[in-house]
């Protein structure tokens, strides 16, 4: 269950200057394989990929808060231009420095997160979103429940609800076009 109607959600998605993504449970299904040697692996989702290069596009600036404390993570967020939070067990004090850094006030931010340490950003942003795979407080929060799961397109529908808030999705697309980034 949803707690805006549409109309209040693309009023929300208008003012959004910065989205900022949770990694696991949101940007992939949660779940963390690991190998032989040891070292984690998450797979994630290209059209979350496409969703999030049209973002930036746009204008949209984009970062990702985990508490996962994961290089690859780290370098692929940085490789694309997505400001990066590694290991916050804390989310707020990322969030903090976030919008101290771009200077925005919280109306202009989305998160989209899916599990307790995403709560505390949820309940403070303009535009609080989570996944249908969200623990039950999350949801009860957020403002938005996105109908595609973490790491099944969720963060692409997300983008595309900002991008069609703010009347920008053709730029958008165009821009994706254009470049030469590969997510």
């Amino acid at each position: 269950m949803n707690h805006i109607n549409k109309s209040d959600l693309f009023e929300r998605a208008k003012k959004v200057k910065c989205l900022i993504c949770d990694i696991d449970g949101v940007m992939t299904d949660g779940k963390v394989y690991i190998g032989n040697s040891g070292e984690d692996m998450r797979a994630f989702n290209a059209h979350d990929g496409i969703g999030m290069q049209m973002l930036m596009a746009s204008g949209v600036h984009l970062a990702v808060i985990t508490t996962s404390n994961n290089n690859v993570i780290y370098e692929r967020m940085q490789k694309i231009g997505i400001l990066c939070y590694c290991g916050q067990i804390d989310k707020r004090k990322a969030y903090i420095e976030l919008k101290e850094e771009l200077q925005l006030q919280d109306d202009d931010f989305a998160y989209i997160g899916d599990d307790l340490s995403d709560l505390m950003i949820i309940k403070q942003v303009g535009l609080g979103v989570t996944v249908p795979n969200a623990v039950q407080q999350v949801k009860e929060w957020a403002h938005w429940i996105t109908e595609r799961k973490g790491g099944e397109g969720a963060v692409r529908e997300i983008c595309e609800i900002i991008l069609f808030g703010q009347d920008k999705f053709d730029m958008a697309l165009e821009g994706y076009l254009a470049s030469t980034a590969c997510l």
